[in-house]
């Protein structure tokens, strides 16, 4: 069955994130259930799902409660137009998104996945503006930055691998350099060069704070964060916080924004948001902003964006749960523990000499392979990684490890230990 249903796979699907002629050496691995941390396939081997399936999966897959609160919602109601409609899943979502953030954070705007969340905060600052009467088309983003892969997403976006190939397409963006260490003053002067030169032609700042996920797991300093954002107020440079990656617990605390004295205007989540089982994204902003779009008909100042699944009743039934379990079950704390434990044994990895930059932050733990440039050695992290049963997806030759929080000491020890002998089998 699963030769069968590979076979079936490569015939007619085309994966995202991948050169599909590797496929013809690199298994390609049909699932038949998951549960908890694992996922099996069809001959019942399993796999630690030691990605959260893409940063999404936060409290194991096939959660016997988020799975009850999808049931009972669809047994109700599966889905409605937003425009002219509401229901009650999304109103208590909403309220209770709003209550977990400082006070000015107070109107959701919901779209259906990460790149989409990036592409109306983008618009919604640019739109802010010329209701304002002002005419600012630019973008500010960090360098080495990921904020998604539609042409708005990609405009704020520098890394090479995903943008280059697109840059005919893109917006104008102007680019600052994130810090690679506590020391940034040269690149806060960097920034306040850029704001004074550009500042009154840039909408808005994006950054995802402390830690850029596909720019290679790079963590930079919350200090920089506040610095770089009262910098921006000077210009009055909007801010956005993209968490698609880093929110819902992922940092340490509920959002990495919590970190910061300094608050954005607009805050993206998605991701983690329903725990891993449905699409949905979230942009909150203040009320401040949405008065600018607020006006009669005839002024056309109304924020002209949309998703037909936009605030999906299934979806919004596995956020709500999601956020029940964070409340119920000290997720945070427990956390805190584990990350702790973990980071312990990472500090082991230190004995090899492939193995450079080990750091973590929060429920992010990563390390880069050193001494292998032009050869893919993440690729054989990962082929190595499966027959150990773990379900690895390294970003170039980084290796990390973000895992659903319902992790163990036990499961952490054994990944830890498993790449310890994948480590041993490397060769230069």
């Amino acid at each position: 069955m699963q030769e069968h249903l590979t076979k079936l796979d490569l015939a007619h699907i085309w994966h995202p994130c991948t050169q599909m002629k590797d496929h013809e050496n690199l298994p390609l691995i049909p699932i038949r259930k998951a549960k908890g941390l694992y996922l099996y396939d069809f001959n019942d081997k399993a796999y630690m799902d030691c990605v959260s399936s893409w940063w999404v999966n936060l409290f194991g897959h096939a959660n016997e409660y988020i799975n009850q609160k999808i049931k009972a919602q669809l047994e109700t109601l599966e889905h409605v137009i937003l425009a002219g409609f509401t229901h009650e899943g999304i109103i208590t979502l909403s309220q209770r998104l709003c209550a977990l953030l400082p006070t000015q954070f107070q109107k959701c705007f919901y779209a259906d996945n990460g790149s989409s969340a990036v592409e109306v905060a983008l618009k919604m600052s640019f739109h802010y503006h010329l209701n304002k009467g002002q005419k600012r088309y630019k973008f500010l983003s960090l360098s080495n930055a990921y904020h998604g892969e539609t042409l708005g997403a990609l405009s704020v976006g520098d890394v090479a691998l995903y943008k280059e190939t697109y840059k005919p397409l893109l917006l104008e963006c102007l680019s600052t350099p994130v810090p690679q260490s506590e020391d940034f003053e040269k690149e806060l002067k960097a920034l306040k060069n850029t704001l004074e030169k550009e500042g009154k032609n840039i909408c808005a700042f994006i950054l995802e704070p402390l830690v850029q996920c596909a720019g290679n797991m790079h963590c930079y300093s919350v200090k920089f964060i506040d610095e770089a954002l009262k910098l921006c107020r000077e210009f009055n440079v909007q801010v956005i916080f993209d968490e698609i990656a880093v929110g819902f617990g992922r940092t340490g605390e509920m959002f990495a924004l919590e970190y910061c004295e300094q608050k954005p205007d607009f805050l993206c989540l998605s991701k983690g948001i329903t725990g891993g089982y449905l699409p949905l994204s979230v942009v909150i902003t203040s009320d401040e902003i949405y008065n600018a779009f607020y006006a009669p008909y005839e002024a056309q100042k109304a924020f002209l964006h949309s998703h037909s699944y936009t605030g999906n009743a299934l979806a919004c039934a596995a956020a709500n749960a999601v956020l029940d379990i964070f409340e119920s079950q000290n997720v945070l704390e427990n956390n805190m523990v584990l990350s702790s434990f973990i980071w312990e044994k990472w500090q082991g990895l230190k004995s090899f000499d492939c193995v450079g930059n080990l750091r973590h932050c929060g429920m992010i733990f990563a390390f880069d392979l050193v001494g292998f440039e032009g050869v893919r050695k993440g690729l054989e992290v990962f082929k190595k990684g499966l027959e150990y049963g773990l379900l690895l997806r390294p970003l170039g030759n980084t290796i990390y490890l973000m895992p659903p929080y319902i992790l163990t000491k036990e499961q952490a020890s054994y990944i830890i230990e498993s790449l310890v002998k994948i480590l041993k089998s490397l060769t230069r």
